[in-house]
């Protein structure tokens, strides 16, 4: 049968014990090293520039700004990220490092070669997409 057990009851049967708290270390830089965000973010406003100098128009000025504006912010959260450090140092991986261990996914280990490829496909695609459509539109005027 279940007893009704009150507060004062318990506490004067129990025993506590002040666990120490091991601080919860967390990486905050994606185990990459600054050079691949460099990239990442040259892509990008490579990308910007190349549409700017295309397409010349000066109505595009402010849209222009707001995408150069939105993608400063994304990389700079990033860093400030990176750099709250709650009791631990932390910084960016070297590049030895990097082609050494390589990094840890949530789909396993990849190589150095494959995690670069795998973060700048995507900028250089891009770029490259923005380069046809600007040789595109020189053709056809």
């Amino acid at each position: 049968m279940a007893e009704h057990a009150t507060r004062e009851l318990i506490a004067e049967h129990a025993i506590l014990h002040e666990a120490p708290r091991a601080p919860h270390k967390v990486d905050r830089t994606f185990e990459l090293p600054a050079g691949l965000y460099l990239g990442t973010a040259a892509g990008y406003l490579g990308f910007v520039a190349l549409m700017t100098l295309g397409f010349g128009n000066p109505a595009l000025v402010l849209p222009l700004a707001v995408i150069v504006f939105f993608i400063a912010m994304f990389f700079g959260v990033q860093a400030l990220w990176m750099r709250m450090k709650p009791d631990h140092p932390q910084q960016l991986t070297s590049w030895a490092r990097f082609r050494r261990h390589g990094v840890m996914t949530a789909f396993g280990h990849s190589s150095a070669g494959a995690a670069s490829v795998q973060v700048l496909i995507l900028p250089v695609l891009i770029f490259v997409w923005g380069l046809a459509v600007v040789t595109i539109a020189a053709l056809v005027r």
